[in-house]
């Protein structure tokens, strides 16, 4: 199979729900022995005890209570504290300093921005952090886009300029191996099914509906095999699908951005030292997460909205986090925690060689407790939308020109151009916030 394919095979399990019988990764590995990404990059994991992926990461809006530009460069922060770019100028060093960390990124157009304001020497530093598969793009496309009012050319179009901007400027090893929706209000089939014809091993989402999870958890039934199309023979849209355990936040009392409040593991000789509550209280929060989940192998997601402008408080306290969960093996705890990232947790999934039930229908509609639907922004903002749909008609009118004429489109007597502009604006207007919390308001 091809690099990033996933095969399955089907039988009747236990209680008799069909169940697919083992995901394949296709092709995990890159080929060349001196290659270090993709799976083969993954950290090493005890097999026998509960190992805990930290993933560090940041979700940065494409837009939401600012605007693309606010957001990146940190204007306006009496509306909300949030500069992109410090996000990113302060990972780097982070990952520089140290071999074991990971970080993960996923809002291309960000990236792409704060990428253009770099010299050479960064850029290599960068490419090398990718090769190393220590800085790991997920999703890929030039947002994360909403999955209720979108239309699906709108969605493969986005998604391609991102993942083309990241192929032509690090090549083979950027590519995507996991979807990652952790913020859309609920999710459908067809995304699924897109993602699995783009030939991602993996899906995983943030946002269910309260009483799903609830149901979900007490079944062991977080991760399935979502069968996405009634349409296309399987395994064409099949995708593993997990749904994390705490939306995208770390778990309560261990968020260490500058944002937060929760206090920092203080392990020095001081009446503040903290490090015996918070190893127990991490070991607590662990085992009550494994009865979830069905392998040794959980998630926590280290970061949230705007996370990360001062790096050095997330590592620094993880770092000691590491450190003194894991010295109390020697005491018998059987938990080990790392520095990981989604795909390397989804690479443990497929190691385990489990049965998984299956999935056919939408995560819609979203409500997050009683009587509290986020179905508003179905209906809200007639205008922008059709702004945004008239938008994509002519971007599709412009790209069947170009594709048709050839170069001589792209000149006319109002001067010389291109449809790369109206591309990437047009990515941006249809991204997760275009159709997303801007036009939600819980309506």
């Amino acid at each position: 199979s091809t690099w990033g394919s996933l095969s399955c095979r089907n039988r009747v399990g236990v209680m008799g729900f069909p169940v697919a019988l083992v995901f394949f990764l296709g092709g995990a590995v890159l080929r060349g022995s001196a290659v270090k990404c993709g799976y083969q990059s993954c950290p090493v994991t005890k097999p026998d005890m509960l190992n805990v992926h930290l993933i560090p990461h940041t979700h940065d809006d494409v837009g939401w209570l600012k605007t693309v530009d606010q957001y990146f460069f940190g204007v306006r922060n009496d509306i909300q504290h949030a500069g992109v770019q410090y996000i990113l100028d302060s990972v780097i060093p982070q990952l520089l300093a140290d071999p074991s960390k990971r970080f993960i990124y996923v809002e291309v157009v960000f990236f792409a921005r704060w990428w253009e304001l770099q010299t050479e020497a960064m850029h290599q530093a960068v490419r090398q952090l990718v090769a190393e598969g220590r800085l790991e793009f997920v999703n890929g496309g030039w947002c994360m886009n909403d999955e209720a009012s979108v239309h699906y050319n709108a969605v493969i179009d986005q998604m391609s300029l991102g993942l083309h901007f990241l192929k032509e400027t690090f090549g083979e090893c950027s590519r995507p191996r996991v979807a990652w929706h952790i913020d859309p209000f609920g999710h459908s089939r067809e995304q699924a099914s897109l993602f699995a014809q783009m030939g991602y091993d993996g899906f995983f989402l943030g946002r269910i509906d309260y009483q799903d999870k609830f149901h979900r958890e007490s079944l062991r039934e977080m991760e399935q095999l979502w069968r996405a199309s009634r349409n296309l023979d399987p395994p064409s849209a099949d995708l593993f699908t997990g749904i994390l355990p705490n939306g995208y936040n770390p778990p309560m009392s261990l968020c260490w951005d500058q944002i937060c409040s929760d206090n920092p593991i203080v392990d020095d000789d001081s009446d503040e030292n903290n490090v015996e509550n918070i190893v127990a209280y991490f070991l607590g929060t662990a085992a009550a997460q494994a009865k979830h989940y069905r392998t040794n192998h959980i998630v926590m997601t280290m970061g949230s909205d705007f996370q990360y402008e001062n790096a050095l408080l997330w590592y620094k306290n993880m770092d000691k986090l590491i450190y003194h969960v894991n010295a109390q093996q020697v005491r018998g705890s059987r938990v080990n925690v790392l520095y990981s990232t989604p795909s390397c947790y989804l690479w443990e999934l497929n190691k385990a060689n489990m049965t998984w039930s299956m999935k056919y229908d939408d995560f819609f509609p979203y409500a997050d407790g009683p009587h509290q639907f986020w179905t508003g922004y179905f209906t809200s903002r007639p205008a922008l939308k059709r702004y945004e749909r008239l938008s994509n008609n002519f971007l599709q009118i412009c790209n069947q020109l170009e594709v048709l004429v050839g170069t001589k489109a792209n000149f006319g007597p109002y001067g010389n151009a291109n449809s790369s502009v109206l591309r990437m604006y047009v990515g941006s207007l249809r991204v997760d916030r275009g159709f997303h919390l801007e036009l939600l308001l819980r309506e």
